[in-house]
């Protein structure tokens, strides 16, 4: 009997229950997945606590992982029985041993990789193709700031940053991360819990403040993240493990002509070939 984590009331961890459920056949452009591993990403606290309520109660939580296809459904001619396929879903329903599936948010996984190493970075490194091609155009002349830069996504988006010749400031929640996130591609590394934060990055950069700043803490580094910011900046806040963000007044971005994006992973891979193409993409990078 296939088992399913699931979420009936908000809360903390305790409210997550291991349940048997009945998941049935696949029907159309679906296939029945036998899952062998389950990326565990911070969106699903907001899920579980409540902070987001985008998942239906009670319901499964979890966002991507890795399987193995056990049966198909009609007009799934991609697919075979035996396949290893990944994914992302903002559908959820990740945290189970089986599930049904709409075959075209699977992706048949390479020999080279693992189910875990895919289950657990495949979103990730969606999200750092998302932010350095589509949300922004990273390039070798930009000097950017990357807070949690020794994080789950920070570092891979540090390395790739590094990796186009970007020169790549990143921040870190502590002195022993420092170090760390000089070995994922950072030129320069600091706590970002510091009050001359602001100064030393404009000494760093000459004074010029940085093209493009990559917030994913949200309400205690976005006005730092401002600050350091240089004469047509832009800001792209993608996470808020601090906390929601205040309301902006537009005053203060038009002091510098500063721009502000917040990406949302899910809205640009809802489009199937920029999917497709973005996770070809990740798994060249692993």
């Amino acid at each position: 009997m296939a088992k399913a984590i699931i979420l009936k009331n908000y809360g903390s961890s305790g409210v997550l229950k291991l349940e048997e459920v009945d998941v049935g056949c696949p029907g159309p452009q679906e296939i029945l997945i036998r899952q062998t591993a389950i990326g565990v990403h911070f969106h699903d606290i907001y899920v579980r606590s409540g902070l987001y309520k985008t998942l239906s109660l009670p319901g499964i939580p979890g966002l991507e992982a890795a399987g193995v296809v056990e049966a198909i459904g009609q007009n799934c001619s991609n697919f075979k029985i035996g396949d290893r396929i990944g994914y992302v879903t903002s559908g959820y329903g990740a945290y189970a041993t089986h599930r049904i599936l709409k075959n075209k948010l699977a992706v048949k996984l390479p020999d080279s990789l693992s189910d875990t190493l895919v289950a657990t970075n495949f979103s990730r490194l969606i999200t750092v193709e998302m932010l350095l091609t589509k949300v922004t155009a990273l390039n070798h002349k930009n000097t950017i700031l990357v807070t949690a830069a020794a994080g789950g996504v920070g570092r891979l988006l540090c390395q790739k940053a590094a990796s186009v010749g970007a020169r790549v400031i990143g921040t870190v929640s502590t002195p022993r991360k420092v170090q760390l996130a000089k070995g994922y591609g950072c030129a320069h590394s600091m706590v970002y819990d510091r009050t001359d934060l602001t100064n030393e990055v404009m000494e760093i950069t000459h004074g010029k403040g940085v093209d493009i700043v990559f917030d994913s803490i949200g309400a205690k580094t976005i006005q730092d993240s401002i600050s350091v910011l240089g004469y047509r900046g832009h800001l792209v806040n993608f996470g808020q493990s601090s906390g929601a963000v205040e309301p902006l007044h537009m005053s203060q971005l038009a002091e510098k002509s500063l721009s502000i994006t917040r990406p949302i992973l899910f809205h640009y891979i809802s489009n199937l070939h920029e999917y497709k193409t973005m996770a070809a993409s990740a798994f060249k990078s692993f």
